[in-house]
């Protein structure tokens, strides 16, 4: 991409996005189109990054492990559902992701966890995601009983009109109420620490960039 098409790309992107001022929309431009290069170079020629592409960054940057909440933040991030995350989507979907307000981390939140989409967290998409993330145990006792018990714990603590599921409703109210239920079934975020890593790795100067 010669200098000339960088430099409008970054001005749309920059204009749209909310938490990125120009030099780290630019920054997160460079970064694109590098992790591009590297996949390009195993695979020929690609539009986007793919979802194995995707979940290598979540889990080598940001430190995730759960395959099925990694599948569902590349889903997030791929607004045109075509199976690969293009450079707009990845900056929009960043901005979000390392800054986002507490209202629009609730709505990514319940879209991560809300499984078949269907606009509530059911009991059994409760399970999954619990028993996906939580810890293997060695005991001699059925797991699924216990992380049965932690979905009614849940859904008591949550469940605002005791419908049996999570509205999007029921979980901002919750969320609202104690801030740490926003990942209650999963990590689909990055912790602190992951965070201020990339940025401070991303966003550094010079402000100089090759033509990519």
């Amino acid at each position: 991409m010669n200098r000339k098409k960088l430099q409008k790309l970054t001005d749309t992107l920059t204009k749209n996005c909310k938490h990125f001022n120009k030099f780290e929309v630019k920054c997160l431009i460079n970064l694109f189109y590098k992790l591009m290069g590297d996949v390009t170079k195993r695979q020929g020629v690609v539009t986007g990054l793919d979802r194995n592409a995707f979940r290598n960054i979540l889990h080598v940057t940001f430190g995730m492990t759960d395959d099925m909440i990694m599948d569902r933040v590349f889903r997030g991030f791929d607004k045109d559902n075509d199976g690969s995350i293009n450079v707009s989507e990845w900056v929009y979907g960043l901005s979000l992701f390392l800054r986002g307000t507490l209202e629009e981390k609730m709505k990514y939140c319940f879209e991560v966890f809300d499984l078949n989409g269907d606009g509530f967290i059911s009991k059994e998409e409760m399970f999954h995601m619990l028993k996906n993330s939580l810890l293997k145990q060695p005991s001699e006792e059925d797991p699924d009983e216990g992380i049965k018990d932690l979905v009614e714990i849940t859904l008591k603590k949550m469940d605002h009109d005791h419908d049996g599921k999570l509205s999007f409703s029921d979980y901002e109210q919750a969320v609202r109420e104690e801030t740490l239920l926003l990942e209650a079934f999963g990590p689909c975020l990055p912790d602190p620490k992951s965070q201020m890593e990339f940025e401070a790795h991303v966003f550094k100067e010079p402000n100089e960039f090759n033509d990519i």
